[in-house]
């Protein structure tokens, strides 16, 4: 099928046109936004823990209040923004480290990119935390939860808003450490404390290459300031006509960093398992922090893997293997939290792919833009399932088929979260992915070379991927109920169906429908879900103002080709889910593909095999050497010493000889002349 010749549109002419911004009064408040964005969370993750004692209900005001003056101090640091000349906001913190030869300012830095995102990830927090007030309401632990959701929203908000690499740091492990604390919420059962201690040996063994990354930048700089580190590594690049030995390095030890934490192939396997945390962690992980990290790193680094070209290449393959990967076994997962799980793995590999394929000229922004809009589809997403799973008793796909149909309320939140996550207009997913498709294409043609031409080609396959697991996933929670298919067989005569592995789902009477899903919800976390639903729609806008770089053109030839993938692909699935009884396209494939799709594919037997089995076996041999060695020398030594104890005793006489009596009587007698003369 010949498409017709359309022109380039570019994404400047699409912008909205400047606001003016009110000049409001401005009060003499103590520090910046920035750097209350960064005390609040962690003031109320404090507060929470000592001040809270065994009340839930002060836990929660401590809670979302913190969520709330967070949010306020990031929508104020917008307004401060707008009203500065470069739009730019630098801020101390601690002042500066004396660390000998090496500066440590420890400043952060606000810029219009990097406070939508900062405002982003405090709007989801604050609904997360209204939503976990509900949702975890009757756990003791409760309290517990939601302090550490409040320093997990403090350390994204740090690494977010890091002008220095030590920040940057504190950051990125403390949200590793609350990661930990957050899946395992349920530690009562095994699989959740399995999959909390998975995450984090997966995500520290990666962690390891990004801290010797930053150490090579900041020594070889001389300072941990890192617009400073950008500026000097550099100028040595542009100096040299390329990076050197160690810059080579460090931006791919930063690379492998990043993957462990953004679960990028092969740290992939620890992010669905991380599914055993309760639904408004897995909504706060997935949606706007942790995952997410590495993309706002490498987008304040953007400059150093711009010009590295093995980097550059590492990154699109990880990320292009993972993209399609996590595509594939999204479609076949028999749960639905772990079908939005792999969603995330291939949707945040998306995010990375398009900062492999930037160039200078079109900059990193494509990756930031994706960032927030995936925040808003992933969140409602991952609420709504947590919502459903209450009224029907978990998210297994036979426990939530005709959900969506059963509970009205939830049907335009999970259909416009869907769409949005398929990126079908004019919801924000569709915005952000074209951007990343036409800065693919950008860098394709502009010589961003192979990585380029990597990540154009994987972005163009994902998109019918994610098309039909998207597709298949509305389905089976809009399926017909049994009644419904009663009066359907009653009408039409018997209909032909085929078996499949899922039973028929034992779920409360249909009759309740909308009142009993209106009444099993709190009014905070409902409108929450609503303000989600809401930016899903219309937060394409912000994608429009004029904050962002613009130098990308859209290509509607190739818009249209991929729209139309994205429709075959859900015809296909629709086509394919005809017979069977609930309606899950997912019965077609083989069930011993499904459940070792359901597996990861073993990549767990692979971790045991190639990680676990050489490391047991390294640490029992460094046992053995120990013991059977080093301590036999020891042991040697005192047995050596007893030996010759025993051959002296033997060759020793045991009576005293005359010559020895006549010296003690010598002795003896020389010591009674000293007395008696002394």
């Amino acid at each position: 099928m010949n498409l017709p010749d359309l022109p380039d549109v570019s994404w400047g002419d699409l912008q909205l046109p400047s606001i003016p911004v009110p000049s409001l009064p401005v009060p003499d408040l103590w520090g910046s936004p920035a750097q209350w964005m960064v005390l609040l969370p962690a003031l109320a993750a404090l507060a929470g823990l000592t001040l809270a004692g065994r009340s839930n209900r002060l836990g929660a005001w401590i809670g979302v209040g913190g969520g709330l003056a967070t949010w306020a101090a990031a929508t104020w640091q917008l307004y401060t923004l707008a009203r500065s000349e470069d739009g730019t906001r630098r801020s101390g913190t601690l002042g500066a480290l004396p660390l000998g030869e090496l500066e440590a300012p420890l400043q952060l830095l606000a810029t219009w990119p990097l406070a939508w995102v900062a405002w982003t990830v405090a709007t989801v927090a604050v609904i997360v935390q209204g939503y976990a007030r509900w949702y975890l309401w009757y756990d003791p632990r409760y309290r517990v939860f939601a302090a550490t959701v409040s320093l997990f929203t403090g350390a994204m908000l740090l690494t977010v808003l890091s002008d220095d690499v030590l920040l940057t740091l504190v950051g990125w492990e403390v949200m590793g450490w609350c990661s930990y604390l957050l899946i395992g919420h349920h530690s009562a059962k095994a699989g959740a404390r399995r999959a909390a201690r998975k995450a984090l040996l997966v995500t520290r063994t990666a962690d390891a290459a990004f801290v010797v990354g930053l150490v090579i930048l900041a020594a070889g700089a001389g300072t941990t300031a890192m617009r400073e580190i950008v500026s000097h590594w550099g100028d040595l690049a542009l100096a040299h006509g390329g990076p050197g030995g160690w810059h080579t390095v460090a931006v791919c030890l930063l690379v492998v960093g990043v993957a462990g934490k953004s679960a990028l192939f092969p740290f992939q396997d620890w992010l669905p398992d991380a599914m055993e945390g309760p639904a408004p962690a897995s909504a706060l992980i997935h949606a706007a922090t942790m995952v997410a990290a590495g993309t706002v790193v490498l987008t304040q680094l953007f400059d150093l893997l711009a010009v590295t070209g093995p980097a550059r290449l590492l990154l699109a393959v990880l990320a292009t293997v993972t993209m399609l990967g996590a595509a594939v076994l999204a479609f076949a997962q028999g749960d639905l939290k772990r079908l939005l799980a792999w969603s995330t793995v291939s949707q945040v590999a998306l995010m990375l792919a398009v900062l492999a394929a930037a160039t200078p000229a079109t900059g990193p922004d494509a990756a930031l833009q994706h960032l927030t809009a995936h925040a808003w589809f992933k969140a409602l997403l991952f609420l709504a399932a947590g919502w459903l799973g209450v009224l029907v008793g978990g998210t297994a796909m036979a426990v939530v088929a005709s959900g969506a149909r059963r509970y009205r309320v939830l049907r335009r939140r999970f259909a416009w979260g869907l769409l949005a996550l398929a990126g079908v207009p004019p919801f924000v997913g569709f915005f952000s992915k074209e951007l990343i498709l036409g800065t693919a294409e950008v860098g394709a043609a502009g010589g961003g070379g192979m990585a380029s031409v990597l990540v154009l080609g994987a972005v163009g396959a994902a998109a019918p991927l994610t098309a039909a697991y998207c597709m298949r996933a509305w389905l089976v929670l809009a399926r017909p109920t049994q009644a419904q298919d009663l009066a359907a067989a009653y009408v039409h005569g018997p209909v032909q169906r085929i078996d499949d592995f899922f039973d028929e789902p034992q779920v409360v009477q249909e009759a309740e429908g909308l009142e009993r899903a209106e009444a099993a919800i709190s009014s905070t976390a409902r409108l929450g879900t609503s303000f989600l639903t809401l930016m899903t729609v219309l937060g394409g806008l912000l994608v429009l103002l004029p904050v962002w770089r613009s130098d990308v053109h859209l290509d509607l030839q190739l818009l249209a080709a991929t729209l139309l993938l994205m429709v075959v692909s859900a015809v296909l699935v629709r086509l394919a889910a005809q017979g069977v009884r609930t309606r899950d396209a997912a019965a077609r494939v083989p069930a011993g593909l499904s459940l070792a799709a359901e597996r990861g594919l073993g990549a767990d037997h692979v971790y045991r095999l190639v990680v676990a089995g050489p490391v047991l076996a390294l640490a029992r041999g460094v046992t053995w050497f120990d013991r059977e060695v080093l301590d036999a020398w020891v042991r040697g030594a005192g047995a050596g010493a007893r030996l010759l104890g025993q051959v002296g005793d033997l060759t020793s006489p045991r009576r005293a000889t005359p010559g020895l009596a006549m010296v003690l009587a010598g002795v003896l007698v020389l010591a009674a002349i000293g007395v008696m003369t002394s």
